[in-house]
């Protein structure tokens, strides 16, 4: 028959107990703390490895701002471009109008006073002159104004001086003659005016 006996301790487990026996009375600010070998390094390299984590982190937080607003200026850029081209787009067609406003025009002004008396012109007179107005409307409808210029300053972001008109009764560089009218659509110039400025005589 065994007996059920408790393993006598090893030697190694003896001398453990032994050694903690000893430090019971030692303060502990008096044992040494110092790692084992090898500890030191592997808290060090996690430590870099957190370290480039965050910095990763930190690069891919920017990377993403960096993106979000390019996408926003994007945005902004196509937004624009659409409102342009809204804005803008009877750009090409009003130039080319313009020459039959300047023919209305001089139709208009080539009219002698008589003959605008005369029975039988007064229709095609008053035609014409309705004809002016409705495309002086449709020009507004879609932003086209006339460009202000008779004794006015000379602009050169509007006006283009044709030639120097010798005048005492306004100052250099006002402008005294209209040889064709300027138009601008919205705030853009369509069409400069040309014009004559007064100088010194």
């Amino acid at each position: 028959m065994i007996d059920n006996e408790t393993p006598e301790p090893t030697g190694s487990e003896d001398q453990d107990k032994a050694v903690e026996a000893e430090l019971k009375g030692v303060p502990e600010d008096m044992l040494d703390d110092t790692p084992v070998d090898g500890e030191d390094d592997a808290e060090g390299s996690l430590e870099e490895a957190l370290a480039e984590l965050r910095n990763d982190l930190e690069a891919s937080k920017q990377e993403t701002l960096y993106a979000k607003a390019e996408t926003q200026n994007v945005r902004r850029r196509m937004e624009k471009d659409v409102a342009d081209a809204r804005a803008y787009a009877a750009t090409g067609f009003a130039r080319d109008i313009l020459s039959v406003s300047d023919n209305l025009s001089r139709a208009i002004d080539s009219v002698p006073a008589e003959l605008r008396e005369d029975d039988k012109f007064k229709g095609l007179v008053a035609g014409i002159e309705a004809t002016q107005r409705e495309l002086d409307k449709v020009f507004g409808q879609h932003g086209i104004s006339r460009i202000a210029s008779m004794g006015l300053p000379l602009d050169p972001n509007q006006h283009q001086a044709m030639m120097e008109v010798p005048s005492d009764e306004h100052d250099p560089g006002t402008i005294v003659q209209e040889m064709q009218a300027g138009y601008m659509i919205r705030d853009r110039l369509l069409r400069p005016a040309m014009v004559g400025v007064a100088k010194k005589p």
